[in-house]
């Protein structure tokens, strides 16, 4: 009986295991505008660097930790799979935040957000000011490495600002669904502001895509 069970169980793991083999594997995504498109507001070494070397790197560790996984899954090695779980939570989530990052900023960005996106913002946070200034603090309180989000709440149908350590990725650590993170790892400014991370975060209000904002907001609540 017992080995009939582990007959059935491993047919059922055999299209699992399958699917992890011929997946294809993680790529760094090319940037919708040129190194230097941001500037004065970041300038283009910071986003060479940030993308081309940082991010590739989250990418690359990423593959390396899923191919590791595959093959401890592979060999039911359970010990191992749970070993490798900040692994895949801190360059996954690395990889899953820079990616929507980039599409958060635009060369053409800045100002403030318009039509139902505007209209939650006021619902939520009073007005678009408080919610800049909200999010900006909560950026800033950020102790050591991490990012600042606006999220959405589909349960309560609301937004919510949050703050999470390292890469921990948004959703997958606090259900929210992100529209908008700011990235406030000293990688990501500390060669033009310093160590001064609020100029940083005055900075970055002017290249915010608000378009790519909405089109999150729009689809998350479908």
């Amino acid at each position: 009986m017992l080995s009939r069970a582990a007959s059935s169980a491993s047919r059922g793991l055999a299209p699992a295991l399958a699917c992890l083999g011929s997946r294809q594997k993680h790529s760094l995504p090319d940037l919708p505008y040129d190194y230097g498109a941001l500037e004065p507001h970041i300038n283009a070494q910071i986003m060479q660097l940030h993308h081309s070397k940082h991010h590739a790197a989250y990418v690359n560790n990423l593959n390396i930790t899923e191919e590791k996984y595959r093959e401890a899954l592979a060999k039911g090695d359970v010990t191992t799979q749970i070993a490798l779980q900040p692994a895949l939570k801190f360059n996954g989530g690395g990889h899953i935040n820079h990616t929507i990052f980039w599409t958060n900023l635009s060369p053409n960005g800045g100002g403030e957000p318009k039509g139902e996106l505007l209209e939650a913002i006021k619902r939520d946070f009073g007005s678009f000011d408080k919610f800049k200034e909200k999010l900006t603090a909560v950026s800033a309180g950020v102790q050591g490495s991490g990012w600042g989000w606006l999220g959405f709440n589909k349960e309560q149908g609301r937004l919510q600002i949050a703050a999470c350590p390292n890469q921990d990725p948004l959703q997958g650590t606090t259900g929210l669904i992100p529209l908008l993170g700011i990235d406030v790892w000293e990688h990501a400014y500390y060669l033009q502001y310093k160590n001064v991370r609020p100029d940083y975060l005055k900075a970055i209000w002017n290249v915010i895509n608000w378009e790519n904002v909405t089109e999150r907001y729009v689809a998350c609540k479908k």
